[in-house]
């Protein structure tokens, strides 16, 4: 039944020859790898107001420098990752570039801010997305995190079946938001042309406009730059010529998040928007430019689709990261491992479960998250440009000092970032995201610790030294045929073979001895009393006295079990045997057999 239901929800299996096939153009690599990005503008502008709002109305203005410092930021950015895309065909982006130029530590840095990133634009994405929906029907606004979980599974689910598969399902929302957002922003810039900005709604100031509010704002805009480096991490994911490709994508990426954020930017303050608790920026913009008609709720139901589905820039991007440090053996080797459609499963899995529980923490609240948001990414920004630095300096290579400056001016104000945003945000929690990548790294190298003492001694082979008694003991909770077949069985087996039962009823106690003594011959048969009801404590007990009862002895538990047709039947039969296999599965030198006996069933004639 597992079998089927994975089949019609994941889909067949893809045979390994086919992987070229499953690349990605560029047009489904755009809504794949930058809707994170471009899904931003939904909220940066608004994470730029919100703090804003505590200096009165009278700092809103100042919304279209901080933009604008924003836009160039991005540029900067845009510019130096494009030179390790060329320089790293084969991805990996800032965790590559920090471990091969920078050192194991500093890959491992980069590896959990961009672990840590990915986690939080999942909750983010889709806390925004929900958000957008419940503007337009505040009726669904106590659900939401209900809603969110609900979102994150469906993610989780659409990218177990693939990479190539999700591109196609998530162009068309993705297309679809940049086309009205941009006719909207088209709109309203039209609108504007000779008309004097609306005043915002007079707002008392908390405080006095500072640098260090500014400071805070352009921090809180720097939203608009998680997910940048997701293509450069995806490099191998796209089609032959791999880099050109990724290089080409990440520009457009650019440029349509620079034209969105900017014009938002400018149409709210044109249009005095005010930031509120129940409704976003976007829709306050959306209703004074068109209404609430038609196009009002086309608009937020793109930017909903847009902002749920930016989560799966993560669900690329997060399942490769952990890949490549399961490879250099730094997370466990499931992560990298490529499951039936060709994607690396255990990373889909983990991301979605670990982005649930946070939007659960945090009541899927986007402003509450988002302060958590952009720390990893500027830290992961700063550590790939300073490695892309030390390569230059190391190579040499024709043109080297260009870009030398370029990663250089990079690396220096993504430095300078992460300190603003450190500062700025500490106390509505960023302290959280500097607690938690030391964590991260610390685990890291303890797995890393752990993998390298079990490869040494994979090496090293002890004199053989046998055992010098083995015991084989047969579970017997019945007279029946499977417990028939496993006592058959163990009789062939050269070994000191024992029956042990757990005693529930003496009256079925005593008709099982009797049943035992008729056809198991000389096997003897043990018998422990169970004042508990318990099945498990008496048989770790027996086997702790069994150990002692010869010098290293070898023990080996036989479960029978049946197999019957249907999965419904199958679920009546063996779920003891199930609990006494996960209570010896830690159990050292023990051995465990199952002998699984097929039953045919026979109708039951009434009358």
């Amino acid at each position: 039944m597992l079998r089927i239901l994975k089949r019609v929800f994941i889909g067949e299996p893809i045979e390994t020859e086919r992987a070229l096939e499953e690349r990605l153009p560029k047009v489904l690599a755009l809504p794949i790898f930058a809707s994170d990005a471009i899904s931003s503008t939904a909220y940066a502008t608004e994470e730029i107001l919100l703090v804003l709002m505590l200096a009165g109305s009278g700092a809103f203005p100042y919304s279209i420098p901080i933009a604008c410092s924003i836009a160039i930021l991005l540029a900067i950015v845009t510019v130096s990752y494009l030179q390790t895309i060329m320089a790293y065909p084969s991805g990996g982006g800032a965790y590559t570039v920090a471990r091969e130029n920078l050192g194991v530590f500093a890959g491992q840095v980069a590896g959990a801010a961009l672990m840590t990133d990915y986690v939080l634009t999942v909750s983010v994405s889709i806390s925004a997305g929900v958000a957008a929906i419940t503007s337009a029907f505040p009726s669904i606004f106590p659900h939401r995190v209900l809603v969110c979980v609900v979102m994150i599974a469906l993610m989780t689910l659409i990218n177990l079946r693939g990479t190539k598969e999700s591109g196609v399902l998530f162009a068309i929302p993705s297309y679809g938001f940049i086309l009205s957002f941009g006719g909207m922003i088209l709109y309203g810039l039209f609108q504007s042309v000779g008309a004097s900005p609306l005043p915002a709604v007079p707002i008392m100031a908390e405080q006095p406009i500072t640098l260090f509010v500014l400071l805070k704002a352009f921090a809180s805009g720097c939203a608009a730059l998680t997910g940048v480096e997701a293509i450069s991490n995806g490099v191998k994911a796209f089609r032959p010529p791999e880099s050109k490709n990724a290089a080409k994508t990440m520009v457009w990426m650019a440029c349509i998040l620079m034209v969105l954020f900017l014009g938002t930017t400018w149409l709210a303050h044109h249009f005095g928007i005010v930031p509120s608790h129940d409704e976003t920026v976007i829709s306050k913009l959306a209703r004074a430019l068109v209404g609430t008609g038609g196009f009002y709720y086309l608009i937020q139901a793109a930017t909903a689709l847009i902002l749920i589905l930016a989560a799966n820039t993560s669900f690329a991007g997060f399942p490769r990261l952990s890949a490549l440090q399961a490879a250099d053996g730094f997370l466990p080797k499931q992560f990298s491992r490529i499951g039936d459609r060709l994607v690396y499963s255990n990373g889909i899995i983990v991301l979605g479960i670990a982005s649930s529980l946070l939007v659960i923490a945090f009541q899927a609240s986007t402003h509450s998250l988002v302060p958590l948001y952009a720390l990893g990414v500027f830290l992961s920004f700063t550590l790939s440009q300073s490695g892309m630095v030390c390569r230059w300096f190391r190579l040499r290579t024709p043109g080297w000092q260009r870009s030398v400056v370029v990663n250089l001016v990079g690396a220096t104000t993504t430095a300078t970032v992460f300190f603003v945003v450190a500062a700025a945000k500490f106390a509505q929690g960023a302290w959280i995201i500097l607690i938690l990548l030391p964590a991260l790294t610390f685990l890291f190298f303890q797995i890393h610790r752990h993998y390298m003492s079990t490869d040494s001694s994979h090496g090293v082979f002890p004199p053989l030294s046998l055992p010098s008694h083995h015991v084989l003991i047969l579970l017997v909770p019945g007279m029946h045929q499977a417990v028939m077949t496993a006592l058959q069985y163990a009789k062939i087996i050269h070994a000191d073979v024992r029956g042990l039962h757990i005693e529930l009823s003496p009256e079925e106690s005593r008709t099982l001895k009797l049943q035992w003594d008729r056809w198991a011959g000389d096997v003897p048969l043990v018998i422990l009393d169970s004042p508990f009801r318990s099945l498990t404590e008496p048989v770790m007990r027996y086997l702790e006295e069994v150990e002692k009862e010869k010098e290293r002895p070898t023990v080996t538990v036989m479960i029978p079990e049946v197999v019957v047709s249907g999965w419904l039947n199958n679920l009546l039969h063996n779920q003891t045997g199930l609990l006494l296999k996960w209570a010896l599965l830690f159990h050292p030198n023990v051995v465990v057999i199952n002998m699984r006996t097929p039953l045919t069933l026979s109708r039951a004639k009434s009358g």
